[in-house]
């Protein structure tokens, strides 16, 4: 996310650019309910069973429940759940999957089947231990990508209503959440938000990757500049923009490109953002190059940053980042590792010696799945702290 976007969305402008949400799932399924502040976070508000298609050994279902957004409003949430045929009560694993998009098309309750999800296959490995596996839309209804804070929130609520669907019969399985990379800072902040916000719910392990710790330090390295990945970066200015409307109303100064290029992407796909948004910059989507900074970008971006939250997990841990990695800077998670360590988390924290991002993931997850299995058996708890 480009803070030159962000800071220059701060500008006083002639004209208001409202934030362009994603075009709504015709199903009413999706739909939220009325009634849905009378809630409480985490509730059933309606279940379907779905054919789980090319996941062989599945049974699939599909739970809407009532969580909240990062201003404290009431939200629709979905997640998927693939139950591995023939097995009873299952541990369950909530698995936060690649998602780096603005669709709703690219969520995991439409991408498992649409061929969207890249990360599809690594969901399957849970499967093969004997585990279900719960894939939230955790970027909530607007497919706010970037609010991090708002996706540790979802997925916690869509562990609490898989575990209330009698039919599943997980009410009383062990818990693990897992993710890499976008799905890693999902389930890092779930971790780091549970005492607090669902202090009921018992993790086993929280386990995850690549995370994007430092949001203020990503805008600020990508700056003006052509980038190969700005494609994503302007999806999460925008992701972001929709989280925080009156507080980051970046749309305002976009330049007649910026605004275009936002209609082209707003209900894009990570490998359409990529492609499309390779090598092209916020000089040429901004219409003031202004470098001034903004107190309120800088407040939002740390807002979801995990290097300078405050919360602290009390589920046994595990983090694995990348020394070199480009793309999520090691020294933030590295910062989150050591804090954790000295509040007394049951931390194990594993550098890996790569430098792409994505290579990172295939090389340590491995290991973490076999963490989660040795918290599923109740092996004594291990840390590197």
């Amino acid at each position: 996310m480009a803070l030159s976007i962000l800071t220059a969305g701060l500008i006083s402008a002639p004209v208001s650019a409202q934030p362009l949400y994603p075009t709504a799932d015709p199903d009413p399924f999706y739909g939220a309910p009325a009634d849905l502040a009378a809630l409480s976070p985490g509730d059933v508000v309606r279940t379907r069973r779905i054919d789980t298609g090319l996941y062989v050994g599945t049974e699939g279902w599909q739970i809407a429940f009532r969580s909240t957004n990062s201003t404290g409003q009431p939200i629709l949430g979905m997640t998927t759940v693939l139950m591995p045929a023939g097995v009873r009560n299952p541990p369950l694993v909530s698995y936060q999957a690649l998602i780096n998009s603005l669709g709703s098309q690219c969520n995991p309750s439409r991408s498992l089947f649409n061929g969207e999800l890249q990360d599809g296959v690594g969901a399957m490995l849970p499967i093969g231990r004997g585990w279900a596996v719960s894939l939230p839309d955790y970027l909530g209804p607007n497919v706010a990508y970037g609010a991090a804070k708002l996706s540790g929130m979802v997925t916690l609520d869509s562990v609490k209503a898989v575990r209330k669907v009698s039919e599943l019969g997980l009410a009383n399985s062990p818990v693990a959440l897992a993710g890499y990379s976008g799905g890693g800072m999902a389930t890092a902040w779930a971790g780091a938000l549970q005492p607090a916000y669902a202090p009921d719910l018992k993790l086993d392990a929280v386990v995850a990757g690549g995370i994007p710790a430092d949001e203020e330090q990503m805008a600020l390295s990508l700056g003006f500049e052509p980038h190969p990945g700005f494609g994503l970066a302007f999806a999460a200015a925008m992701g972001l923009e929709r989280e925080y409307p009156a507080r980051l109303p970046v749309s305002d100064q976009l330049n007649e490109n910026g605004l275009w290029f936002r209609e082209f992407t707003h209900d894009a796909c990570r490998r359409f953002l990529l492609f499309h948004g390779a090598f092209r910059s916020a000089e040429q989507m901004a219409a003031s190059k202004s470098l001034l900074d903004s107190t309120e970008a800088h407040a939002v971006l740390r807002e979801n940053s995990l290097r300078y939250d405050t919360g602290v997990p009390t589920a046994p841990t595990y983090f694995w980042q990348a020394r070199y990695d480009t793309l999520t800077a090691f020294d933030p998670v590295a910062d989150v590792a050591s804090r954790y360590c000295k509040a007394g988390v049951p931390l194990q924290f594993h550098p890996v010696d790569v430098a792409e991002h994505m290579t990172g993931a295939v090389v340590g997850f491995a290991d973490a799945w076999n963490y989660v299995e040795s918290r599923f058996r109740g092996d004594p708890v291990t840390s590197t702290c």
